[in-house]
């Protein structure tokens, strides 16, 4: 590295495993850091993916907490007094956003309203940034430190941004399950078409970013959200200039949200194949489309131990608890001999297919995995595994990592995101390899910068 003119050596960041452990252990704590304004800082030799394509060797100039210039190695003036980082070799990213997920349910292999906390919503977002995600958009069951919590807790370098959906409406009785262990005030449950509208006005006027329906039976175990309900939903979140995004299972649901103006598909259709008519729809009406193909493989996958669960970057994010419970022989033959498991393959499947065709006809899609809303939904890995699973379904490692970056900062309408580009924020993931060769470089993080802080 140079400095003022100066070489000087870059000291490795730690290990990701190292940095997990000490994250878990809710010992290393770092308060709010903001890099001064007056800062530069010139990260030198990088191949940069913009949000749409990988360059060749670049130089990004950082001002303060903002990117302030982009070019080919060499073409941008490096700022007199500038921090040169030589980062030859390595590739940088728009950190990702994360459309759909959770924060403050789990611990370990526990759930329960009790830790919604200010420090373990902290903790967890502070893993979310130590995988390289900078905006987290926690969908649902958020009582109210939710919105403390987001105004407190963004607008530094000390973890992942926070955003969300406040509760969320669902039908009495309805989804989310009892078995979640959800209190009374994490879901709202209406039980008219004015309830909700009551409902939906609190939230946007307590400052939520998207309201979320439930719309799904459970396999036909729980009532739905019925239509007047979530269709007066839907029209009030509009009069309040608020996004309205469902829980889906089945097309069927699917498809009369998008008839009722729904703007987020939140999960992917995992009954049936898609049809021309439901694919017609979303583009037209230009309806996001989020498949958290990762949910339903978290229900087997652990259980059958693949290789990749023995690496650092996994483990480091495997609280020691759920990791016993992953090792567990007893465990992983009955969860692979159960009826589960075969249903939960079986909705990848259908997943994935669906992915496919709706990639193909150019519906707009985001990134999301719902980690956090159940113990094996691990927070930080399970959104590089997305990625990986967009990949088997048929787009490329530069369309997945669009959809992760550029995609859904639009789909969250934060405007100074997702991108590499001058006066976006300067959020960015380092990596030891190129991604757009193999998505699973995504994997090999270097280092994390948030606001123009270098954070490990």
């Amino acid at each position: 590295m140079t400095v003022n003119g100066c070489i000087e050596s870059v000291r490795p960041p730690p290990p990701l495993a190292a940095l997990l452990a000490c994250l878990l252990a809710a010992g290393c704590a770092h308060g709010p850091r903001a890099a001064d304004p007056a800062s530069r800082v010139v990260l030198d030799g990088a191949r940069v993916f913009d949000g749409e394509a990988l360059s060749g060797p670049a130089t990004v100039v950082l001002e303060g907490a903002y990117i302030r210039a982009v070019g080919p190695r060499g073409s941008v003036p490096v700022p007199s007094g500038a921090r040169v980082v030589d980062y030859t070799g390595k590739t940088i990213l728009p950190g990702l956003i994360v459309a759909h997920a959770h924060v403050g349910h789990t611990r370990g292999l526990e759930m329960g309203p009790e830790f919604y906390t200010r420090e373990l919503v902290a903790q967890q977002l502070d893993r979310y940034q130590a995988y390289g995600v900078v905006a987290v958009n926690s969908l649902g069951m958020n009582p109210p430190l939710f919105y403390t919590l987001r105004r407190e807790l963004n607008g530094h370098t000390s973890g992942a941004d926070l955003y969300g959906a406040g509760p969320g409406l669902g039908a009495p009785q309805g989804a989310p399950p009892p078995q979640m262990k959800i209190a009374d005030d994490q879901v709202a449950r209406p039980r008219t078409a004015e309830e909700a509208r009551a409902l939906v006005r609190d939230m946007a006027e307590r400052g939520v970013d998207m309201i979320k329906l439930w719309v799904d039976s459970l396999g036909g175990k729980q009532p739905k959200l019925a239509p007047a309900v979530y269709r007066a939903a839907i029209d009030e979140a509009h009069r309040n200039g608020v996004k309205a995004a469902a829980h889906i299972h089945d097309l069927e649901d699917a498809k009369a949200l998008a008839e009722a103006g729904i703007d987020v598909i939140a999960h992917g259709v995992r009954d049936q194949r898609v049809d021309d008519a439901f694919i017609q729809t979303l583009k037209e009406r230009g309806i996001w489309y989020i498949p958290t193909v990762q949910l339903d493989e978290a229900n087997y996958i652990y259980a059958e131990h693949p290789a990749w669960m023995n690496a650092p970057f996994f483990r480091a994010a495997v609280e020691p608890e759920l990791q016993r419970h992953f090792e567990d022989p007893t465990w992983q033959r009955e969860t692979l001999a159960g009826p589960e498991a075969a249903k939960a393959r079986q909705a990848v499947a259908v997943n994935l297919e669906n992915l496919r065709l709706l990639h193909e006809a150019g519906v707009k899609l985001g990134f999301g995995t719902d980690s956090g809303a159940l113990p094996q939904r691990i927070p930080g890995f399970a959104e590089h595994r997305e990625l990986e699973l967009m990949v088997q379904a048929g787009l490329t490692p530069a369309e997945a990592l669009r959809v992760a970056t550029r995609n859904s900062a639009e789909l969250l309408g934060l405007k100074d995101r997702g991108r590499i580009a001058p006066d976006m924020l300067a959020d960015l993931v380092v990596l030891d390899a190129d991604p757009t060769e193999d998505i699973r470089h995504t994997q090999r993080i270097h280092t994390v910068w948030r606001r123009g802080v270098e954070v490990r």
